[in-house]
């Protein structure tokens, strides 16, 4: 079955940025999330920040089911670009208690208390649901997540925005994490909820995988199959197991679900 190329969601946050280039036009808003959503359990998402996003957390299957009758969110980031001293944050430095962890909020200590990471292009880090996150300035990342929107802020930095602290604090793990996944494995991320593979094609590579799930372009471009590609597009390949032929010079990651 042909692939379907799918349109890109612009979408602006206050945390954006107007530098969207290569991967799509510069834009005179402040683009933060660009959505591919083709109505899977799954969800790609290229995001770009030129401020800090909030400290937050998503729920699990279970809590987002009972509470909001959807999926929880468990999520990747593939790091794209990153500006000298662009971080990112996930888990905790120490454990915490929930009474710690909402007066840390309420205050802003949360900040001092989350285990940063310096983020660099090609790093690949893991956000299980309940983990508690920020995405630092200066990066554009691929994300790959659930195909849920849930999503409970701890601190906003002053924002004027809702913060979520009751259901934040009964969700969230109170420890460390060890979300920085291996460099140099072709397999970014294999967890309960997806798969996501990394193919780096420099000529001609022949390579099977699992549909139904999302090929995308974050770098170079070639051809698919027959279908050209370039960066910061997205196809859709739904059908059987399948070995697909690409050919040029790009670089690709493949989702699928689990």
């Amino acid at each position: 079955m042909q692939p379907r190329r799918l349109n890109p969601d612009f979408r602006e946050k206050i945390w954006g940025a107007t530098k969207l280039s290569p991967w799509f036009p510069d834009s005179g808003s402040k683009i933060g999330e660009v959505w591919f959503d083709a109505g899977l359990p799954l969800l790609v998402k290229f995001i770009f920040t030129s401020e800090k996003l909030s400290v937050q957390v998503h729920p699990d299957d279970d809590y987002a089911l009972r509470h909001h009758g959807s999926r929880g969110k468990t999520e990747m980031w593939h790091i794209l670009a990153a500006e000298p001293g662009a971080r990112i944050a996930a888990g905790f430095r120490k454990p915490l208690t929930r009474q710690e962890l909402r007066e840390a909020a309420r205050t802003g200590a949360i900040e001092q208390l989350l285990e940063w990471h310096e983020a660099r292009p090609g790093d690949t880090f893991f956000i299980p649901a309940g983990t508690v996150h920020a995405i630092g300035a200066g990066l554009a990342l691929l994300e790959i997540q659930q195909n849920s929107d849930v999503t409970y802020r701890l601190y906003d930095y002053g924002r004027p925005r809702e913060l979520h602290l009751d259901p934040a604090c009964q969700v969230s793990r109170l420890g460390p994490h060890p979300a920085r996944r291996d460099p140099a494995s072709e397999i970014l991320l294999a967890c309960p909820h997806f798969v996501a593979r990394r193919f780096e094609v420099q000529g001609g590579l022949n390579f099977s995988w699992r549909p139904p799930g999302f090929v995308i372009a974050v770098s170079g471009e070639g051809e698919i199959g027959g279908n050209s590609i370039k960066t910061g597009e997205v196809l859709l390949y739904s059908g059987e197991n399948q070995t697909i032929s690409a050919r040029g010079d790009v670089t690709l990651v493949c989702a699928s679900a689990a």
